[in-house]
């Protein structure tokens, strides 16, 4: 490989290591061409770039970046994903793929510069995504008000409640 490429290569990778919010490290050994097609379709699908590269390569495309951490663990066969918008979204897609393929491993990910095993972006990946938390939030911000009107349609309810109540006992005699 000419010497232009790789550095072309190194750019485009620390381009995508320096965007991402998440880098995972994945081990595809005795994968076909197919069931890496397929991966790699449903990862696009959720927005992730997923790429085989050499190791001397993606261990100097992550140097210096947020993704440092992950330079000393490139080592034999190994994918990198960089999921931009949702790391929860990139985590599902993986750790669901890891399920239905026993060749296909997560190692280890870099969340935000912050190293996580394979056991954390399991649990990444139960977290609700970040359409499910907005809705949360949405959610909450709607009852304080919804609250606050039911609060006083109470209030004025039980006042008029008394109110009629006076009236009928004023008529009543």
């Amino acid at each position: 490989m000419l010497k232009a490429r790789k550095s072309e290569i190194i750019e485009d990778l620390r381009a995508k290591a320096d965007r991402a919010g998440i880098a995972v490290v994945t081990d595809f050994k005795g994968l076909t061409a197919e069931e890496l097609t397929d991966l790699r379709v449903k990862l696009r699908a959720a927005g992730v770039d997923y790429q085989v590269v050499k190791n001397t390569l993606a261990r100097k495309a992550v140097e210096g970046g947020t993704h440092d951490a992950l330079a000393v663990h490139f080592k034999e066969n190994c994918a990198v994903a960089f999921g931009y918008d949702d790391p929860v979204l990139t985590a599902k897609v993986l750790v669901d793929y890891a399920k239905t393929s026993k060749k296909f491993a997560i190692r280890l990910a870099s969340l935000c510069g912050k190293v996580i095993d394979e056991q954390g972006v399991k649990d990444l990946s139960t977290l609700p995504g970040k359409p499910e938390l907005l809705a949360m939030l949405l959610g909450t911000m709607n009852a304080v008000p919804t609250n606050f009107v039911i609060l006083f349609a109470n209030m004025i309810r039980g006042l008029l409640y008394a109110l009629n109540g006076v009236k009928e006992k004023k008529e009543a005699a």
